[in-house]
């Protein structure tokens, strides 16, 4: 479970309501149905009309990324390819293949399948290269389908206060028929600027800093299992993969 998602969003809603309340408050005052509706159906429908909908059934199953760690090491990874490279140095390259289908890490089985299989160097690094370009697309892509109803979300509750006061206006001689109007209006408001800035502008920064994460450790084992076919000693490929970790520890977030 990552923590820090979980404790974001329920500190974000708790600040909100819990300052609704200490202001005296009702939270039935804010749970309004109708600016619900205009709200989130609305953002949805322009998401829909946005991306192609596998993007979006992509991006929903990424939610799950979102609220599990599954974020991969890069001390085990570079242990990993150290003890391979050891293999390899002691036995040779074709010794490597009983142990491919035992790891878990799809780029790291992949790039090492490719080198047992005789894939030269340069080629081997092209075409994971490619394969990260492609990966990078298709997980900034899932990014943006939030990022952009984080931009709808506060238009659509505009629309939802707007809505609200023309029900108000429509019903000045009814007394009885304005507090709803009324709700309606500034709750759609909250709701629009609520979820673009404490869920869905959130969720696509949380995406794109798992994805850069991501892609410096396959930066790593990619420049291991090239270092393993080029027959590099052991001692000098870890010093040089550290190298990686101490870069990306004062590499400002993008």
């Amino acid at each position: 479970m990552d923590r820090a998602s979980v404790m974001g969003i329920i500190f974000g809603i708790a600040a909100i309501v819990g300052g609704n309340l200490f202001e005296g408050g009702r939270l039935d005052s804010i749970m309004q149905l109708t600016a619900a509706v205009i709200v989130f159906g609305g953002t949805f429908g322009a998401v829909l009309l946005s991306f192609p909908l596998w993007d979006i059934l992509k991006a929903i199953s990424s939610l799950r990324d979102i609220f599990m760690d599954g974020k991969t090491d890069p001390e085990t990874s570079i242990n990993s390819i150290i003890r391979y490279s050891n293999i390899v140095r002691r036995k040779g390259l074709i010794a490597l293949d009983p142990e491919i289908s035992k790891i878990k890490d799809y780029f790291l089985r992949k790039a090492l399948k490719l080198a047992v299989d005789g894939m030269g160097p340069k080629i081997l690094k092209e075409a994971m290269e490619q394969e990260n370009l492609t990966y990078e697309e298709e997980r900034r892509r899932i990014a943006r389908v939030f990022e952009t109803a984080g931009g709808f979300a506060p238009t659509i509750g505009i629309i939802g206060a707007v809505l609200g006061l023309i029900q108000v206006m429509e019903n000045l001689s009814d007394p009885s028929r304005l507090g709803s109007g009324i709700a309606v209006a500034f709750v759609a408001t909250i709701y629009g600027v609520g979820s673009a800035n404490l869920i869905l502008l959130p969720i696509s920064k949380k995406l794109l800093n798992k994805l850069n994460h991501e892609l410096s450790v396959r930066e790593i084992v990619l420049e291991g299992v090239v270092g393993i076919q080029s027959g590099i000693n052991p001692y000098y490929l870890e010093e040089r993969l550290r190298v990686f970790i101490e870069r990306d520890r004062t590499r400002i977030p993008r």
